[in-house]
């Protein structure tokens, strides 16, 4: 007769229950796993082997036979040692106990101790949504999951406390619910305060956080350019609770919570190298695994040197930037992850980056410059809200001793700008400007006479597309809320426009 013990599987950041049946029978010595497992479910069979020898118990020398059910979803990873290891005890009538109101998952060492998995925080949540009265889950994941109320959490370090807690002869304590708790004190930020002149620059940057704008700063080394994008989450407002949690879910699945770290409480700040592949970006693996781009929701993705990216890899950003989800399709089957980033990007005007500059000689030919403005797509930058050249410092600014306005004055204001947002777009999916749909945009961008005429001739003149055209607005709008404005005037249009001016086309003039 089959036993089922109950686990929980993921695929991406999907979740879905699986019963792992276990049927022992006379035959010669023969362990099978079924139900579609990868490679690392498959080796459970030495380690649950391995963990009930070693603990006490008698291994059936029989024909055993594991499924995991549903058989048509693919498993992957360990997380299903401790189910197995419950379940071929039960098989075997080395436990009696009921355990149908119970979940586990956990991957065992040879000697018994349950090691911690990836996937924990989506798996309770999983676990509590079907109903569960409780879940088995390894210590090191514990805080992780102790943020999910509604259930008993039991983080156990071996297979004996979860035997003690089954048979009542130890009975365990559930780990105690933290919920969300915001940190009493912001990190220790870099802050703008810091950052000498640049005013032109620190006001787009300003916008591009206060709006959840794309942006992309142009200017010479040594301008200021990566200074600038570093402080950007000193001025970002703290996560809500459902963002922290969408955000904690990708980095449990992906394996980057630190170790006995809970709910993320700070917005991602993701830099990854130019090197990066178009997988490292988008997500990649056989079943793949969160990329950049998904690791960075929420927060801020940061390209420098955007030019030397490969072709591939910056194309791979433009669906996700539009849609604030990437789609991943492997053979077995198609995974989203969300991915609603500020991307930030940063790229010198020439190979030598000296085009432009006030003081210094550009070394570069017309087309030298023009090929490497061209590695980037005009549909790319057409995605990116707010082009800005950064100038270089002048010496007077470096020598200033006066301190700059500090990130926690500009982020006073990018979070008033916010909760205007919130207000304007509650009920919705949408929560900052950036993401306005054509019809939001419709409703909430309407233009005084004059900005109507502004924005006529700034379209006809510069020949703006048609997404150029909404992002204007959209920026415009972000422009107004600063101000405390309700319509969008020819100042705010104009000041707008002067963020495509960057744009590849007047860049190759």
């Amino acid at each position: 007769m089959a036993v089922v013990v109950n686990s929980i599987g993921y695929f991406g950041l999907h979740t879905f229950p699986v019963e792992v049946e276990a049927d022992v029978s006379f035959g010669k010595f023969k362990f099978d796993i079924v139900g579609l497992p990868d490679a690392a479910v498959s080796e459970s069979r030495e380690r649950v082997r391995a963990a009930i020898k070693n603990n006490g118990y008698e291994f059936p020398n029989v024909h055993i036979t594991v499924n995991l059910a549903p058989a048509d979803v693919r498993k992957e990873g360990p997380v299903f040692d401790l189910p197995i290891f419950i379940a071929l005890l039960k098989a075997s009538k080395q436990l009696l106990t009921d355990v149908r109101k119970y979940a586990f998952v956990g991957e065992l060492s040879l000697s018994g101790y349950v090691r911690a998995i990836n996937g924990v925080l989506p798996m309770v949540m999983k676990a509590k949504e079907d109903g569960f009265k409780a879940v088995f889950i390894p210590f090191d994941n514990a805080t992780e999951a102790a943020v999910v109320e509604g259930i008993d959490i039991f983080a156990v370090k071996h297979v004996d406390e979860v035997m003690g807690h089954l048979t009542g002869a130890d009975i365990l304590k559930p780990v105690e619910h933290t919920g969300f708790r915001a940190l009493q004190e912001r990190p220790a930020y870099l802050d703008f305060a810091d950052v000498k002149g640049q005013e032109n620059a620190k006001r787009a940057v300003e916008l591009a956080a206060a709006g959840g704008h794309n942006l992309l700063m142009i200017g010479s080394p040594g301008s200021g350019k990566s200074m600038l994008a570093k402080r950007i989450p000193s001025i970002l407002p703290e996560l809500t609770f459902e963002e922290a949690l969408e955000t904690t879910k990708i980095y449990s699945i992906a394996g980057e919570l630190q170790e006995k770290q809970g709910l993320l409480t700070e917005r991602p700040f993701r830099a990854p190298h130019h090197s990066v592949s178009a997988a490292g970006l988008a997500g990649g693996g056989a079943i793949p695994k969160p990329g950049e781009i998904s690791l960075a929701h929420n927060g801020v993705l940061f390209l420098d040197e955007l030019p030397e990216f490969s072709r591939q890899a910056m194309e791979i950003m433009r669906q996700p930037l539009e849609d604030g989800e990437i789609h991943i399709s492997r053979v077995f089957g198609t995974l989203t992850y969300p991915s609603s980033v500020m991307l930030v990007a940063a790229m010198n005007p020439c190979p030598c980056g000296y085009k432009g500059h006030p003081k210094k000689q550009c070394t570069c030919t017309k087309q030298a410059a023009d090929r490497y403005i061209g590695k980037v797509s005009g549909p790319l930058l057409d995605r990116i809200d707010i082009h800005i050249e950064v100038a270089p410092v002048e010496y007077k600014h470096l020598r200033d001793s006066t301190p700059g306005e500090s990130s926690a004055q500009i982020r006073e204001r990018v979070e008033r700008v916010r909760a205007i947002q919130r207000e304007r777009f509650a009920g919705t999916a949408t929560l900052t400007n950036a993401r306005m749909t054509p019809a939001q945009t419709r409703q909430f961008c309407v233009l005084t006479d004059a900005g109507e005429r502004m924005m006529r001739d700034m379209f006809e003149t510069l020949n703006l597309s048609a997404r150029a055209y909404d992002k204007v607005l959209h920026v415009a709008r972000t422009i107004a809320d600063l101000e405390g404005a309700e319509l969008l005037t020819d100042e705010h249009i104009f000041e707008a426009v002067q963020y495509r001016s960057l744009d590849r086309k007047f860049w190759q003039t």
